[in-house]
């Protein structure tokens, strides 16, 4: 007697203690079979016009659960241009003439007593005057320094915030901080609230694509993979990590020596066994890996022709400062743009190098000379193409630097600090907020990082109050219970 393969399953798990031993005991083997090969769509495509072996498992498409949208929305996309390692404020965006005139003086007790500051604690606190002078920039007048020349050269599309404050001193907790509103690891980032509020605009590419590259100057600081990740939310939603060199994404193709015809056998079989297994206990991340299957059968076609940048001419790579990919942040921001082009809901590109606590004169203004011209080249790219007004760009880092000296640099600051957004229904032109005259601390419209977080979520036609997710008990969401659309911002 045939017995349906469905109530095998029921049968095994009903004499397990616990699902979870099920999947131990078969999974296992059937992750480890589908990581063995992905399959050629069109090999999949064709069997199943043949009826023969298994059928490709359908797998349903992600609309979100903001359906229909809060707010009309000026911005369908993100681009994060997220310089880690905290670029000082005081060399980049926020000029402070008086903190020149005290260079070399202490650092009034009035400013510094009882605050939280990181490697200088305890020790002598001297100013540290601006490294580099600033100038007026656009039509706006922008006050940028001038070693972002290029970035000046777009300062009217710019609303450059110079009163943003953070939480967390040190790396690893301000960057969660920056990415998922806490400083408590486990919690979904900025990318997987939008997949999961929106869905994505591409069904051959991830929605949700981290890039990174790392600088000539400075300490790279690492980056972990949490910062991307989607927390209690299904991890379908978790960010998608393309390298900058070589390969985007490892294993999308098939291994050498093994036939389009096996591979299609193996991964049909894997894909109907995850469809019956879904069946019988109903378990999200099973749904989670057959649609990852399907998305890597996809990206088989799709990622070779995004990475393939021959049909780019040379005026615009010559704009980027890139001739490919090089691993570079310019290459990353072509990538970008190319993302953009083509349906992807949030794209973070890392620049590990402005961690500069010393040597900041000669450091920061290497560092400048790594993103300066990509960035501008990235808004202009995206206005020509008419992609600016529906594409948010951020650029910042996780926290500022110290007007004290540290040596010949300066240490971690959280009590005021930079960073510009342009398109997606922003503003340009402006500044808003200031820090006080030293530079220390956010005096004036002062911008907390749930303030961030809910502008951006409005200019996305999300309310941030209503994004939530029940998790243990409580409603979740990327503001918490905090968070201020500001409204002088938006175009």
């Amino acid at each position: 007697m045939n017995i349906p393969i469905e109530n095998l399953l029921r049968n095994e798990l009903s004499q397990q203690d616990t699902r979870r031993s099920f999947l131990r005991k078969g999974g296992a083997s059937i992750g480890a079979v589908a990581l063995a090969a992905l399959l050629d769509p069109s090999s999949l495509s064709a069997q199943d016009k043949k009826g023969g072996g298994a059928a490709k498992v359908k797998v349903d498409d992600w609309k979100g659960v903001v359906n229909p949208l809060h707010f009309k929305r000026k911005a369908k996309r993100i681009i994060h241009l997220y310089m880690a390692g905290g670029p000082s404020h005081l060399e980049t965006f926020d000029y402070k003439p008086k903190l020149g005139e005290m260079h070399g003086k202490p650092m009034p007790q009035s400013y510094t007593k009882g605050q939280p500051i990181a490697q200088l604690q305890g020790k002598k606190l001297n100013c540290l005057g601006p490294q580099h002078p600033f100038k007026k920039f656009g039509k706006s007048g922008q006050s940028i320094c001038e070693i972002f020349p290029h970035i000046g050269s777009v300062a009217d599309e710019l609303c450059i915030v110079r009163s943003l404050r953070t939480k967390a001193i040190n790396h690893d907790p301000a960057h969660t901080f920056m990415n998922t509103g806490t400083t408590i690891s486990g919690r979904p980032s900025i990318g997987s609230w939008l997949l999961y509020g929106l869905g994505s605009e591409t069904d051959n590419l991830p929605g949700f694509v981290v890039l990174s590259s790392v600088g000539k100057a400075g300490q790279a600081q690492p980056i972990a993979a949490r910062q991307w990740h989607s927390g209690f939310l299904p991890s379908r939603f978790q960010g998608v990590e393309f390298r900058s060199a070589g390969d985007p994404v490892l294993y999308v193709g098939n291994p050498k020596g093994v036939s389009n015809g096996r591979q299609r056998d193996i991964v049909s079989a894997v894909q109907e066994l995850n469809r019956i297994h879904d069946k019988v206990v109903d378990d999200p991340e099973i749904k989670t890996r057959i649609s990852q299957y399907e998305m890597a059968f996809r990206m088989q076609t799709s990622v070779p022709g995004l990475v393939d940048i021959g049909d780019e001419d040379a005026k615009t790579l010559e704009m980027y400062g890139t001739k490919g990919a090089d691993g570079s942040y310019a290459a990353n921001c072509l990538l970008a743009r190319r993302m953009a082009e083509r349906g992807v809901r949030f794209i973070q590109v890392y620049h590990r190098a402005w961690d500069h606590h010393g040597g900041i004169k000669n450091n920061v203004k290497t560092t400048a000379g790594e993103v300066d011209k990509a960035t501008a080249a990235l808004i202009q790219d995206l206005k020509q193409r008419g992609l600016l007004e529906d594409t948010l760009v951020v650029f910042g880092g996780e926290f500022g630097r110290t007007p004290m000296a540290q040596g010949n640099g300066r240490d971690h600051h959280i009590k005021g600090y930079s960073m510009f957004m342009a398109g997606g229904g922003i503003k340009g032109g402006i500044s808003y907020g200031n820090t006080d005259e030293l530079g220390y601390n956010a005096a004036e419209n002062i911008f907390e990082i749930h303030d961030f977080h809910a502008t951006m979520l409005h200019l996305l036609g999300i309310d941030h109050k209503k994004l939530t997710v029940k998790f243990q008990g409580r409603d979740y969401r990327l503001t918490d219970v905090h968070g201020n659309v500001v409204k002088e911002m938006l175009a």
